[in-house]
């Protein structure tokens, strides 16, 4: 009876739409166990890692507490709360009394930029090996977690790799090898892993409205001797590993085949189901947004906001030069913007803006402020052809 169940739920399970999944690990894109050496050891070396990076990244440690005696539930727990929020004015506390499984730290932790464990208490999909005389039997058990193994550290009693590590490393003579004490290098190794895995950015063209305000296409307007949404695709192709135009399913016969396209598939949801769309088809990616309606939008603007991105935040914008509020649809949003703009979904909220307004943003002002002017009705459409008639005039 139990092996019919099994295969009822195994059907129902095929039937899922497959979906490209996030490339976490326990944690995070970007984690890694350190193991081998007392936890102490282990602690002294993140603190040394963490402080060195939290100038440039959101760093986080995860460990176990060693304390032998039962431990007591903290603040509220104890009389049955489930949370317990405390604003400790410097930081915020907040305590669980629930256990957590994979999707809820995956999501704890969506914010940070990289996470580093103690290896002896918890597992990471990348490890850092400490090798120690004094915790040779301890580092043979934990063996088989060793699956991927990315730097090798020696401590003062220890002068050479374990044969048994040798054996379950394959690679390991082509692995960084250091002194723990090389502190330095052992930054420099964490520095190099970092920018190795900045996100690329891909480029999408919101072209997907209805334009209900202009009454008709705005997509379609030829300011630049071809279609606005084709102009914007091409401004973007040398600053952007691939460029979508995004569009309703409806248009995607519509768009000319020279050009990658991508339908919504959060419909009714305007430029945020674009955005979340983009992030459903390439999760690991940055993408660098932009409406079609910027006939003055310009190479110079967008390449300043890709040189001055900040990938640790969660998304870099220009400010609007008409408000204090950032502009979000000439903005780069960060693989990390993803479950947060889902999460501001589920609070019923589908306005990239306020997304921006109350998240860890970077913004920049416009050295063209004109370049961000938008075009959404017949008398604007006007204006800016003056004011593109008049510098072709100048020119």
């Amino acid at each position: 009876m139990k092996k019919q169940e099994v295969n009822v739920i195994s059907k129902e399970h095929s039937k899922h739409t497959k979906l490209i999944r996030p490339a976490f690990g326990t944690y995070h894109r970007n984690e890694w166990a350190i193991v081998g050496a007392q936890c102490i050891v282990i602690k002294l070396l993140a603190d040394q890692v963490i402080n060195a990076l939290s100038a440039n990244y959101k760093c986080a440690y995860i460990d176990t507490t060693h304390n032998d005696d039962v431990v007591l539930m903290p603040g509220r727990l104890a009389n049955g709360a489930v949370l317990d929020y405390t604003d400790q004015i410097n930081h915020r506390q907040l305590n669980y009394s629930a256990e957590f499984n994979s999707f809820k730290l995956r999501d704890t932790f969506a914010g940070v930029d990289l996470v580093i464990a103690n290896g002896n208490h918890h597992q990471c999909k990348a490890q850092v090996v400490i090798i120690s005389e004094n915790k040779r039997a301890s580092l043979q058990k934990r063996v088989d977690q060793l699956t991927n193994v990315q730097m090798l550290l020696l401590t003062e009693n220890t002068n050479e790799v374990f044969d048994f590590i040798k054996e379950a490393v394959p690679n390991w003579q082509d692995l960084p090898l250091y002194r723990i004490d090389d502190t330095e290098n052992i930054i420099a190794f964490f520095k190099t892993q970092m920018q190795q895995v900045k996100p690329e950015i891909n480029g999408l063209v919101l072209a997907g409205g209805k334009s209900q305000r202009m009454g008709f296409d705005k997509g379609a307007v030829n300011w630049h001797g071809k279609e606005q949404r084709y102009y914007m695709a091409d401004l973007l192709k040398s600053l952007c590993n691939n460029v979508f135009i995004s569009c309703r399913a409806d248009q995607k016969n519509e768009i000319n085949s020279n050009y990658q396209s991508l339908a919504d598939t959060f419909t009714d949801l305007g430029p945020y189901g674009a955005i979340l769309s983009a992030f459903r088809e390439k999760p690991d990616s940055a993408w660098l947004v932009i409406a079609c309606d910027l006939p003055l939008m310009d190479e110079e603007a967008l390449k300043y906001l890709v040189e001055n991105r900040n990938a640790s935040a969660v998304a870099t914008a220009y400010q609007s030069p008409a408000n204090e509020f950032p502009e979000p649809l000439i903005t780069i949003w960060e693989p990390k913007s993803y479950p947060l703009l889902l999460s501001f979904l589920a609070q019923g909220y589908s306005c990239p803006r306020k997304v921006l307004i109350n998240s860890d943003v970077t913004l920049l002002d416009a050295v063209n402020p004109e370049a961000l002017t938008n075009v959404n009705t017949p008398d604007e459409l006007e204006r800016i052809k003056r004011v593109l008639h008049q510098k072709i005039a100048a020119e």
